[in-house]
């Protein structure tokens, strides 16, 4: 509404209330001559139900009236959720005991004694009129403002929750991106060195095999030597030589075998494709995140060792970003060997039961889902953390061991980078199961 059209008090609708005829007549030629639309009762009764339709911006109402007096339409008109907000003027003659305080606390704005100066009235009128139209224009106008106001104050929540989401990506991202370059370099000075020794052994490992066929080709042909060889022979426990040679190199091989897999898995678990989705074996991810985690399963002071069972389903390859998905596996499966820590053990009655971390993989053809489940016999979550368990900042361990991001991060990462779900079922002192959807383009 303009402020032209909320003033323009010529276009307004007045309903006069009255049971004397006389008076009726002249206040509608009056009130009517000066371009206002006129409606009119004679009782309190009619008076509501006019009010109640028609919605005049002003009403003219005599005090004394049969049935319902003025006053009583007047208390019954503010009660209505429909006529409240219209302005009433009180019509009282002089010999009536007209009670102005009581006129003006139920509701009456301004009164007007009879006989009539018709000019009188007509300025009231319009005085009323205008205070209505200023008075409506000014609520328009703070509705207005509210709604602005309102809708500010979301954009400005909506920019700072994206603020947050940025500055949680950022984080995120460099910290992946450092990891990685920092992953990449051990591997690489791994790798090296690894090269050059597992080379080189499969050389050393031929030489001394020949010196010892050589050493018992010596034994075979001069089986009585000099009684010197034979108290070396015994001293050096040469028969034990030629058995244990051979199991030494097995074990050397063994051990940089595990080596070349450690440094596999670090480079596969912290690959930092951030910048481009590529095709990925979930199965590789979860296998590494064990690996690297593998010293946290054994037997320790802060709780038993822990088995890992793996049920892993038949999966195609899954196009993502690998390091931000091995992520959520790492933030997932350290929470599941955090839940049989000596801290939680207070929570947690297992009994003769062996800790167990469960990871389950299956591939859902007609949803098009791959679905991986981590779920362990551990503490379990309260129902109350259960509610803030993905909010950022979030964390039930103590200060210094915990940012409160990690799941926050992982529900990002999953529903907002690979457009999957993640959500988990838990029991108080029971266990927690987090279940992963990812889908497959």
């Amino acid at each position: 509404m303009t402020n032209n059209q909320s003033i323009n008090i010529y276009n307004s609708t007045i309903l006069i209330v009255d049971d004397n005829q006389t008076n009726l007549k002249m206040l509608s030629n009056a009130i009517s001559e000066s371009g206002w639309e006129i409606l009119v009762a004679t009782d309190g009764e009619s008076a509501i139900e006019q009010a109640e339709y028609a919605q005049p911006d002003l009403i003219l109402l005599d005090v004394m009236m049969p049935g319902i007096d003025g006053f009583k339409t007047c208390q019954l008109l503010k009660k209505n959720q429909l006529t409240r907000d219209i302005p009433v003027i009180f019509l009282t003659a002089l010999s009536d005991k007209f009670d102005k305080v009581q006129g003006l606390l139920i509701g009456g704005i301004d009164y007007i004694t009879k006989p009539f100066q018709i000019e009188e009235v007509l300025a009231r009128i319009q005085v009323h009129l205008k205070i209505r139209f200023l008075t409506k224009q000014l609520a328009e106008q703070n509705q207005q403002l509210e709604k602005r106001v309102e809708e500010r104050t979301q954009e400005l929540s909506q920019t700072l929750e994206e603020l947050k989401q940025s500055q949680i990506q950022l984080v995120q991202q460099e910290k992946l991106s450092t990891l990685g370059q920092l992953v990449a370099g051990v591997a690489h000075e791994i790798n090296n060195p690894l090269g050059f020794i597992t080379g080189n052994l499969e050389f050393i490992s031929n030489y001394i095999q020949s010196l010892i066929t050589h050493l018992q080709l010596y034994q075979e042909i001069y089986p009585n030597p000099d009684d010197k060889i034979v108290k070396n022979a015994r001293l050096i426990e040469l028969e034990q030589i030629f058995q244990d040679v051979p199991k030494m190199f097995s074990s050397v091989n063994m051990g940089l075998e595990r080596i070349s897999e450690i440094s596999d898995s670090l480079r596969t678990f912290a690959r930092a494709d951030t910048s481009h989705k590529v095709s990925f074996d979930i199965h590789d991810g979860i296998d590494s995140t064990l690996l690297i985690l593998k010293h946290r399963l054994k037997a320790n002071n802060q709780h038993p060792e822990i088995v890992v069972i793996k049920n892993y389903g038949s999966l195609p390859f899954l196009d993502c970003y690998p390091g931000q998905i091995n992520q959520v596996f790492m933030n997932i499966i350290a929470n599941a060997i955090e839940a049989f820590d000596a801290d939680n053990q207070s929570k947690l009655d297992l009994g003769n039961t062996t800790p167990e971390i469960i990871i389950t993989t299956v591939f859902e053809p007609g949803e098009k889902l791959i679905i991986t489940t981590v779920k362990d016999n551990g503490t379990g979550i309260s129902p109350e953390d259960s509610q803030k368990i993905f909010k950022q900042y979030f964390t039930t361990k103590p200060i210094g061991k915990g940012t409160g991001l990690g799941l926050s991060i992982s529900r990002q990462i999953i529903e907002d980078k690979h457009q999957g779900k993640i959500y988990f079922n838990s029991v108080l002192g029971k266990g927690t199961e987090f279940i992963i959807e990812l889908p497959v383009a």
